[in-house]
């Protein structure tokens, strides 16, 4: 899965979702893809077409590109899973625990600073700042337990 092809990764999501739909048995990271796809019920017209393959989705015309959000995802799940940076699974069941039990609002919370961590690599050219992101984390609410 990890390519740095558009066309293969997207594929990689029509395909799950594809052998999903038809009850085909999924390896173990096609059962995470449709995971994140049954989340976004927004992205699920996309998913089904594969003509959608070639299309860009523009920030500045105000377009989420729904293959890097749900691949924020998918690397946010590889985070936590392997707590890679360190604390990155405690923040993450501290973000739960903030918002009240909803799973996808937490890594959305999460995923923002993801991808401003992302963003900071590609227009700088450094390496990834961890310690940045978990301090991100912990400012949006994956530390100590926020008071209303």
């Amino acid at each position: 899965m990890y390519t740095t092809d558009r066309d293969s990764f997207r594929q990689a999501f029509l395909e799950a979702w594809r052998k999903s739909k038809t009850g085909e048995p999924l390896q173990p990271l096609e059962q995470q893809i449709v995971q994140i796809i049954s989340q976004h019920p927004e992205y699920h017209a996309i998913v089904d077409n594969s003509d959608m393959l070639d299309r860009d989705w523009l920030p500045e015309g105000g377009e989420t590109n729904p293959f890097l959000h749900m691949g924020l995802h998918l690397a946010l799940y590889e985070q936590v899973t392997t707590d890679n940076p360190p604390g990155m699974r405690k923040l993450y069941r501290q973000m739960i625990e903030n918002c009240l039990g909803d799973v996808h609002d937490a890594e959305h919370r999460m995923l923002e600073c993801l991808a401003e961590a992302i963003w900071q690599v590609q227009r700088h050219g450094r390496a990834f700042n961890s310690k940045a992101l978990l301090k991100c984390i912990r400012k949006r609410g994956g530390g100590k337990r926020q008071r209303d």
